[in-house]
């Protein structure tokens, strides 16, 4: 949770497969919530035409226009708020369980793909993962056991930032779940290539389709724009 597992690795590999730099070598590709923009650079550094962090902090964007100016890479990345400018792929690592509304993000995305355009994405813990609760998840599957009113009232105690639901906090959090994503995605302009329920290591034995909401560490996936594009049905 913390993203200690990641450190000194190339966290987008692993998380997308040794495949994706060869996948998108030569592309412009949009990182959807880049954050501090590590993602963006290690396209821009296997080989991405073009890369565009986007994010809506601006204090996380100007980190990564540092981080860009020191590997000398900021004629390949570019870091804003928005862009209206297509790619041929879009990127989306751990964004979609905080996502207040995934289903305009869907539509988002589609919108700034050339047609044929991929999105790539993971994300997790989902919503019933023992610790899918994030910060609420102060033991295994306590944002389960609790009410939203009770956990929200606990946190007042070591944040003030007045939220009041858990959509509110920071970063937000939607209760996504695999079942929900795959409904989101099969309503979207998408068609899913690919869309992997990674099981938790310690529970790899009990994972199946009937208990992956509560066994699988994260999901990752490949959709891919239907050639009809914005013409498909629109999420509800």
């Amino acid at each position: 949770m913390s993203g200690d597992a990641y450190a000194g690795k190339i966290k987008i590999k692993i998380l997308l497969g040794d495949a994706l730099f060869d996948e998108l070598r030569g592309k412009t590709v949009i990182d959807f919530g880049c954050g501090e923009g590590d993602d963006a650079i290690a396209l821009a550094k296997n080989g991405a035409l073009r890369v565009i962090g986007i994010d809506i902090r601006e204090s996380v964007l100007e980190r990564a226009r540092q981080k860009a100016r020191r590997d000398a890479l900021e004629s390949v990345c570019h870091f804003s708020t928005t862009t209206d400018e297509q790619a041929d792929a879009i990127v989306s690592i751990d964004s979609f369980e905080h996502f207040a509304d995934p289903a305009a993000i869907l539509l988002t995305m589609a919108k700034l793909l050339k047609p044929g355009g991929s999105l790539y994405a993971s994300f997790g813990p989902t919503w019933y993962h023992p610790l899918g609760g994030h910060l609420f998840s102060v033991f295994p599957w306590a944002h389960l056991i609790f009410s939203e009113k009770a956990l929200i009232r606990w946190r007042s105690d070591i944040r003030s930032d007045g939220a009041t639901r858990f959509g509110e906090v920071e970063g937000g959090l939607n209760q996504m779940t695999i079942a929900r994503f795959e409904k989101l995605a099969k309503q979207s302009p998408f068609v899913i290539d690919f869309l992997e329920a990674v099981p938790i290591r310690r529970l790899r034995l009990l994972h199946n389709r009937l208990t992956r909401e509560f066994t699988t560490a994260i999901v990752r996936c490949k959709l891919t724009l239907a050639r009809s594009g914005l013409a498909q049905n629109s999420p509800s």
